[in-house]
């Protein structure tokens, strides 16, 4: 007999129904079904539960005896019969809290035990005593049976994954009411705000776009943008109203064979359902800069405090529409923000430091505006005990003045607006041994971006660091005003089916396999800049010396649409050899095809110009330009996206106290819509440079050319429009893919251990892992220029220096796209936490996280011309991250009132940085300037509730945060530049006044719940 022994703690209170626990959700939460064969570990990789065990009887295995399931808030029951040898898989458990009614020689017994999003826990039933129960578990005999459940932790996975609980949700310190910012007591996990507000998530050294999110076990994958997930690129919005989340679970590597679409950490949350009793709630906070203390700015006078508000608001309500068979869960959530926003001049300037015309205006004042409204709807059905149908809803709407701060100055912002509409529909079927969910899902998201002020934008620009003596230096910019230039309409709407098929009917094992099919049209249109925006050398602004406007090209259509199919199957198989042995091995199998890449046909014209240019077409050019040219029928779908997923976990003592485990897998996430359109929407809207002849930037005029002597009649679009008709395509940029591209992935490798024990009276769970990831074949614009003898570089240099003049005939530069950007990652995880029980009164966590994360591509940029190509390009430390991380979260119920904190620790990040000194401007390098303090981030958090019973089901509560209570300042402006040969700069590593926010603030809190 294998009992499937677990570490055991006694679960003594009744729960009462609550709408605000996990309740409906769905099993998996990846994609779906085929067939299988399985056993009684059940799934715990999805978002549904499991509880498994033995049944003993005094005679021994009590064979057929009955095990009940029953949703304490739903009434959802599930019934299943022990086997010849005693052995019960409840499988497919919408999280909650259950009873377990149990049936064994004319006894029986009932238990609550509750489980969180993706559990399996273990309930071993014996006679006249406990049987095999762990040193610190508890018993309860009722008659002859006797039922031990388990604590709420799962410890014989591979997979590295941390839960976060609904009460951690509800109760820590936080800014902004986006769920995953609680992410982030996970080690390997970050959760940043931009300077702007905007919020994202990343994993080890790899971006957002890295990351995937499944709610109720479908993907929110953004196809088009690099967030990730939809709502969570450059937004301040959030991507599900919190209210509506139960729980949820981070998975930073390591995950089985049914998560698609990711490269770094997979999160699967579960949404909350209705009960059988009316629920209902209502919160509002707010903070202002009354309630904020002051930048180092402020405090300095340089500018005055910016007027600020943020509320946010929101509702719930839940409920049965049949008893125990039908319920119904609401909620809606906004958010109205004004946000201060700080002018700080690029390259390293002080204010005080730019000609006297522009310092005055960049000591406004300025702040953002920000609306957002979310909603979810949720009806879940039983008609019967093996079915359950779940649909649900969700609307997300956001306008926001972005894209100001920095070296922006407000009238130079984006008005962005995004709208977002997802519906599921969810069928499980439950038998005795296997179960089928399956999903219809539907999704329509848009992204569209116009320009705050319609007029001419103008640029102040500065010689790049090493530059300044040369004729047409690169140039970077200082600061932005007038008319800005980013209008874009880019979204995805579609159709998909995702069905996941379990059986547990093997010994030893359970088999899960799924398929998705999914059919979505893809647009993306970009017309870069909208305005004209002329360029001046702070050296000499009287004149522009460039103008990069957009004409339009006959031929093209002004939007890139593309209608994408997308197939993946997998299968898995978790293996438990033995009581002390499991193996996690998993296949899986992605396929996507993109007509707009695959059909698209280069124009004869640029094809002709290619060919005739002579630069290309030498043995010198490191490059075949026939890899990038399209016929309409040499490119194909990737076929190759095999992902094996494998695990182990060794448990030493049968007990899951002390668990060894590792893993090897790969992952394949996808190519970002937007960059395979560059081809085609930057020739629907051809991106056009003029230059002019000014001092510093000489060039030569000619009647067919893009060079000019100014005068300033070119200060009208009309003019620039007409040139561009009488000279089509000259200075137009094109953009050229390689006709190969393949989909960007990651291979993940991991050793550690986990252990469970008792301290202080309490049960706690510690983990150590050692993480290495690589990722590989994220996509690269290089240039395609090349000089009269093929080369990229002049003679006697190695870096920089770009042939940029040497444009290709009637046209302007062209760059070409491959695959090249990787990331390099070893990581050593540690996590310590005590769970929050009501029977307790407090849970506290631990997560610290040590990266060496390194990139052949700073910040995983998409383009780079300092370099031909990444092949001969070291790897240098990852930007934004963290050597060393700790997060460490409590919480405690006292009185009525509940006190929570967070403290959050982190080395300084690596700042950009060249550094032209060592071997001179024409030989310099990337070498990431690293701050010197030992601390680079710091801040503390509290939040204090205090909650009023009335006497009836009506409670009236009240809450505070304070955010960075001790005031810390976090630099986030340094002067990284290095100086020149013989003159060093002495300032290197000055801090600016520019400071991560929040400074101190107070957001108050109110609400009820009844």
């Amino acid at each position: 007999m294998n009992p499937h022994h677990s570490r055991r703690s006694s679960y003594k209170s009744e729960n009462k129904s609550d709408s605000s626990r996990p309740s409906r959700s769905l099993l998996a939460c990846a994609l779906a079904s085929c067939l299988a064969m399985a056993a009684p570990i059940a799934f715990a990789q999805g978002t549904a539960a499991t509880i498994r065990g033995v049944v003993s009887g005094n005679a021994g295995p009590a064979a057929n005896a009955s095990v009940t399931a029953t949703n304490l808030a739903n009434g959802l029951t599930r019934k299943v019969q022990t086997g010849a040898d005693g052995n019960y898989t409840l499988a497919g458990l919408p999280p909650g809290t259950y009873r377990i009614d149990v049936s064994a020689d004319g006894q029986s017994n009932t238990r609550n035990v509750t489980v969180a999003v993706g559990q399996a826990a273990t309930l071993n039933v014996s006679t006249g005593g406990v049987a095999e129960a762990a040193p610190s578990g508890e018993a309860t005999d009722l008659d002859k049976v006797t039922v031990t459940s388990t604590a709420l932790v799962e410890t014989r996975t591979s997979e590295i994954a941390t839960y976060v609980s609904n009460k951690q949700i509800a109760a820590l310190p936080q800014a902004s009411r986006n769920f995953l910012a609680f992410a982030d007591i996970v080690p390997g996990v970050q959760f940043k705000t931009g300077t702007e507000g905007s919020t994202s998530l990343r994993s080890g050294a790899q971006l957002s776009n890295g990351i995937n999110v499944y709610v109720d076990g479908v993907g929110q994958k953004d196809y088009v943008l690099k967030g990730g997930i939809t709502g969570q690129d450059s937004s301040r919005g959030n991507p599900f109203p919190q209210l509506g989340i139960a729980e949820y679970k981070v998975i930073t590597s390591n995950y089985k064979a049914e998560y698609d679409q990711l490269s770094s950490a997979a999160i699967t949350a579960v949404t909350k359902s209705g009960g059988n009793e009316f629920h209902g709630s209502f919160f509002w906070d707010h903070t202002s800069d009354q309630w904020n203390a002051k930048t180092v700015r402020e405090e300095k006078g340089e500018v005055p405090k910016a007027q600020s508000k943020e509320e946010q608001y929101g509702a719930s309500f839940s409920g049965p529409l049949i008893q125990d068979r039908m319920h119904f869960f609401v909620t809606y959530e906004a958010k109205e923000y004004n946000s201060p926003r700080a002018i700080t001049p690029g390259r390293n300037f002080r204010i005080d430091q730019l000609p006297a015309p522009f310092q005055e205006m960049a000591r406004q004042s300025i702040s953002a505006p920000f609306k957002e409204d979310l909603y979810f709807g949720k009806i879940d059905w039983a008609p019967g005990d093996a079915h359950l149908i779940e649909l649900t809803t969700k609307y997300r709407k956001e306008d926001e003045l972005t894209n100001i701060g920095g070296a922006r100055l407000a009238e130079y912002g984006t008005l962005k607006a995004g709208e977002e509409t997802r519906v599921d529909l969810r069928y499980q079927y439950s038998a005795a041994d296997w179960i089928n969910d399956a999903h219809i899902t539907y999704e329509d998201v848009t992204f569209g971006p116009r320009p705050a002020t319609l007029s001419n934008g103008f640029n102040l620009r500065v010689p790049r660091q090493g530059q300044e003596t040369r004729n047409n230096p690169e140039m970077e910019e200082v600061l932005n005003f007038g008319g800005g230039g980013d209008f874009q309409d880019k979204g995805q709407k579609g159709y998909a089916f995702q069905n996941d098929f379990t059986w547990n009917g093997w010994e030893g094992h359970t088999v899960k396999a799924g398929l998705k099919y999914k059919a979505i049209d893809i647009t993306a249109m970009e017309k870069q800049p909208y305005t004209p925006q002329y360029r001046y050398d702070i050296r000499n602004f009287a004149t522009p010396y460039e103008v990069r406007f957009s004409g339009s090209a006959t031929g093209f259509p002004p939007a890139v649409k593309s209608k994408n199919k997308q197939f993946g199957i997998y299968l898995q198989d978790d293996w438990e050899v033995n009581e002390h042995l499991t193996l996690n091995l998993g296949l899986r199998w992605d396929y996507e095809t993109t007509p707009s890449y695959e059909d698209f046909v280069t124009p004869a014209n640029l094809v002709a110009a290619l060919n005739a240019y002579p630069n290309i077409h030498n043995a010198n050019v490191d490059y075949d330009i026939n890899d990038y040219i399209s016929t309409g029928n040499n490119r194909k779908a990737f076929k190759d996206g095999w992902q094996p997923r494998l695990g182990f976990s060794y448990d030493l003592n049968g007990d899951e106290r002390h668990v060894i485990f590792g893993g090897a897998g790969r992952s394949y996430n996808r190519n970002q819509f937007d960059y395979l359109s560059f081809e085609r929407y930057r020739l629907a809207f051809q991106q056009i440079t003029y230059q002019f002849n000014s001092p510093n930037h000489t060039c030569t005029v000619t009647p067919t050319g893009n060079c000019f002597n100014f005068d300033p009649s070119f200060n009208d679009p009309a003019t620039l429009a007409a040139l561009a008709l009488q000279r089509p395509n000259a200075g137009n940029e094109v953009f050229l893919l390689n006709n190969d591209l393949k989909t960007p992935y990651s291979d993940q490798f991991s050793l550690g251990m986990r252990n469970a024990f008792a301290m202080f009276g309490h049960d706690w769970n510690s983990s150590a892992t050692l993480l290495h990831i690589r990722s590989h074949d994220g996509i690269l614009f290089t240039l395609g220029n090349r000089l009269p003898n093929g080369n990229f570089y002049p003679p006697g240099v190695s870096f920089g220096s770009p042939p940029f003049g040497q444009n290709l005939p009637g046209f302007g530069n062209f760059f070409i796209g491959n695959n090249a950007v990787e990331t390099r990652l070893n990581s050593l995880l540690l996590s310590l936490d005590k769970p929050f029980t009501e029977e307790s009164g407090w849970g506290v966590s631990l997560a610290y996280t040590y990266s060496d994360a390194k990139e052949n591509r700073n910040n995983s940029d998409i383009f780079a011309f300092d370099y031909p190509n990444l092949d001969d390009v070291g790897f240098t430390r990852a930007l934004g991250i963290s050597k060393h991380r700790l997060v460490a979260t409590g919480i405690m119920d006292f009185y009525g009132m509940t006190l929570s904190g967070k403290l959050t620790l982190a080395s300084p990040e690596a700042e950009e940085s060249l550094n032209c000194i060592t071997n001179g401007p024409n030989h310099c390098y990337f070498q990431p300037y690293t701050p010197g303090d030992t601390i680079g981030f710091k801040q503390f958090d509290l939040a204090l509730q205090k909650e009023w019973d009335t006497g009836t089901d009506f409670k009236f509560w009240v809450r505070g945060d304070v955010l960075n209570v001790f005031n810390w300042r976090n630099y986030i402006d340094f002067d990284t530049f290095r100086g020149v040969v013989g003159n060093p700069n002495e300032r290197l590593g000055e801090r600016r006044d520019n400071i991560a926010l929040p400074t101190r603030s107070f957001k108050l809190s109110m609400g009820f719940n009844w």
